[in-house]
């Protein structure tokens, strides 16, 4: 085994692992959909600060496109010095353009451990990789809420997945006019990623077991209420305060 498969293995996989099975023998009526509800929950609070950051990021990005779209028809017919402007703009904002899509990248480790978790099967030999205070269970029970197998397929949780993710990628897309002709990469990848992301969420997560749609569909509308509450202009003071 190489450090990375190690690496993988004891910082991911096996957190995952316990962490989930844990849950599910203390939460009551024992619901597997439940626990990886947990489960999300947790995993976004640890990584909260890092998405907070990235939001308020994104909201900066917000807030200059006046003065974006004022460097985009001053330079209009110099490319080089439109692209040089907008990164001293990035730079005196100390903002990074690419920022939004920090945290689906921290999140994808995440999301393969816990495929990985749930591919390998919630048994008897995966279970010698729990930790000594986290009991095996005899039998773990894959139904969600006593209707939805979570380790089958299922297109519904898949779409549902995809709206939220559209939703959480609406909210933190900076607006432009179609006077910018879109010539600032950040805008053209950010609209690009509006799209591109839901519809790449449905089409992954329909092809596997439902407990990884419920995950990213946990994890994604606990991003649209963390957004709402960073983004809403009624909030702009009180985050001011504390920033």
């Amino acid at each position: 085994m190489n450090i990375f498969s190690l690496l993988y293995n004891e910082v991911i996989y096996k957190p995952l692992l316990n962490g989930l099975i844990f849950l599910y023998n203390v939460i009551p009526g024992h619901d597997l959909g439940i626990a990886i509800i947990v489960l999300t929950i947790i995993i976004r609070i640890v990584l909260y600060p890092l998405n907070q950051k990235a939001i308020k990021s994104q909201k900066k990005m917000q807030l200059i496109q006046p003065k974006i779209k004022e460097i985009q028809q001053k330079y209009k017919d110099d490319k080089e010095k439109q692209g040089r402007a907008m990164m001293d703009l990035y730079k005196e904002h100390k903002i990074n353009p690419a920022s939004g899509c920090l945290p689906i990248l921290v999140q994808l480790p995440v999301l393969w451990g816990l495929f990985s978790v749930l591919r390998a099967g919630l048994n008897e030999e995966n279970f010698v990789r729990l930790y000594s205070f986290v009991a095996r269970p005899e039998v773990i029970n894959n139904m969600f809420l006593g209707i939805l197998d979570l380790s089958q397929k299922n297109i519904i949780l898949a779409v549902l997945a995809g709206i939220a993710q559209f939703i959480q990628s609406k909210m933190i897309t900076p607006q432009t006019s179609s006077s910018s002709g879109g010539n600032d990469f950040a805008s053209a990848m950010s609209k690009q990623m509006v799209y591109l992301f839901p519809i790449f969420t449905i089409f992954i997560a329909a092809s596997l077991p439902a407990g990884l749609a419920l995950y990213w569909l946990a994890t994604t509308i606990f991003g649209i209420v963390q957004q709402y509450f960073v983004l809403n202009p009624r909030t702009k003071q009180l985050k001011d305060q504390k920033a």
